[in-house]
């Protein structure tokens, strides 16, 4: 973009205080100043400086400020359902200039993502990668690329092709990358830009669709590109791709063979989707949850399929990886490298996460009746729970998990009347009830 902008530079400081303004300019009411909806953008914009501490070095305070930010939202999030009156707050912009700046947000962060430089971190990966494609290495001796998170291995490493590529101090030029693994770094670029058009395309559709409302899907599809976060972390497929695949699960709920597979990808990618599995069998216990598991299940024997053709030294190595597919280690102990835990004995992560677990089972009991209001809430809700205490990192530091399905919590009407035994087809083969069910 450099020679098209000349000294153009947008820091994420600077993006911070553009975006927080611009967000207060479209979206507060300022006719309602003690509206819900204004605290909630006043909580969106309270994880900026969370994400600039950590961003510049100070980590511990950094994840401390986005713990408790987002530990107010797990408070919203949980009594959402209870708030039975939402009135329609529509942005103080028309729907026309929603898409012109919709459209011209998604052009500069996607061109972030072409533009930025490879680092020799990105180039080491995209070699092994190449190498490991055409046979000359199996996945055990990818080295310090194999994953220590657990999820598909190879999403992993691909993901970390992208991870650091817009890091400033690591720009340095290298050798050029043979064909192959340069056709990797273009795929990785698309994929992330793909990821995040499928986000924003997902929350509209949400909108137009299940909201009933085009200027309400539009306007939670803008304020996710304004957010500090999605700038920051633009590049990161981890992140991204996931929140992906949730989204479009919640945009095909009415088809729960579809949002099974989805959900199942999502899970097989990260693992921690796994825990909305018991909300979601909840929400279909009275129609489609046997289509709906059939999904999930169809997904992870595809990934374990898959798993299975890669190269492998034997067949330890093998199952050392289906079991990273199925999360073994999720609750490991060792001292975390980067996050919130870094700072803090391991230990004390348990009965975080044992609470956390016990809260995903509840949610087959509460709320009683499901709907699609409850389904966005409380999904939100546990995405954001595991955020802390999934190792590595900690600390509200994967938003893209959980951001997506707050915005449209967020913005979302009543939905009590969106619930299965209406909005879901009777059989495998017949079509979904319309929107309005």
């Amino acid at each position: 973009m450099q020679r098209v902008l000349f000294e153009y530079s947008l820091d994420p400081t600077t993006w911070v205080y553009l975006s927080s303004l611009v967000t207060i300019g479209i979206y507060f009411k300022f006719r309602r100043f003690w509206s819900v909806r204004n605290v909630d953008l006043i909580g969106l914009i309270a994880f900026a400086p969370g994400l600039l501490l950590v961003g510049h070095g100070q980590e511990h305070l950094g994840y401390v400020w986005l713990l408790i930010v987002g530990a107010a939202y797990l408070v919203r999030l949980l009594l959402d359902p209870v708030m039975v009156r939402r009135p329609l707050l529509e942005p103080n912009l028309s729907v026309d200039g929603l898409v012109f700046a919709g459209v011209a947000l998604l052009i500069f962060l996607s061109a972030n993502v072409v533009t930025g430089k490879l680092t020799e971190s990105d180039r080491d990966v995209a070699r092994r990668m190449d190498m490991l494609l055409a046979g000359e290495i199996t996945l055990d001796e990818l080295g310090d690329s194999a994953p220590r998170s657990p999820g598909y291995p190879l999403f992993h490493v691909f993901a970390t092709f992208s991870n650091t590529a817009l890091v400033p101090d690591a720009q340095a030029e290298a050798p050029p990358l043979p064909r192959r693994a340069l056709v990797r770094a273009v795929v990785t670029r698309a994929t992330v830009i793909f990821a995040h058009f499928a986000i924003v395309l997902g929350i509209v559709l949400i909108g137009y669709r299940h909201f009933d409302n085009l200027q309400t899907g539009l306007a939670a599809a803008v304020l996710y590109l304004l957010l500090p976060y999605t700038n920051e972390m633009i590049s990161r497929v981890d992140h991204v791709l996931p929140a992906a695949m949730l989204v479009w699960a919640i945009e095909a709920y009415r088809r729960p063979m579809v949002a099974g597979v989805l959900l199942g990808l999502a899970a097989g990618m990260i693992f921690y989707p796994w825990f909305l599995v018991p909300l979601w069998c909840s929400f279909y216990w009275r129609r489609g949850l046997i289509r709906f598991l059939g999904g999930v299940v169809v997904a992870v024997l595809v990934l374990g399929l898959s798993l299975i053709a890669i190269p492998h030294k034997d067949t330890a190595a093998l199952m050392t990886h289906v079991q990273a597919l199925l999360g073994a280690g999720v609750f490991s102990l060792e001292q975390p490298v980067d996050g919130f835990w870094r700072f803090y004995n391991p230990v004390f992560r348990i009965p975080v996460a044992a609470a956390f677990v016990v809260v995903s089972l509840l949610m087959v009991l509460w709320p009683a009746q499901k709907n699609l209001g409850t389904l966005l809430s409380c999904s939100a809700a546990l995405m954001l729970g595991v955020t802390f205490w999934y190792d590595p990192g900690g600390g509200v530091y994967h938003m893209a998990w959980f951001l997506p399905l707050l915005l449209l919590t967020i913005f979302r009407p009543n939905l009590e009347d969106r619930i299965a035994m209406s909005a879901v087809s009777a059989g495998w083969f017949s079509r979904p009830a319309t929107s309005k069910a």
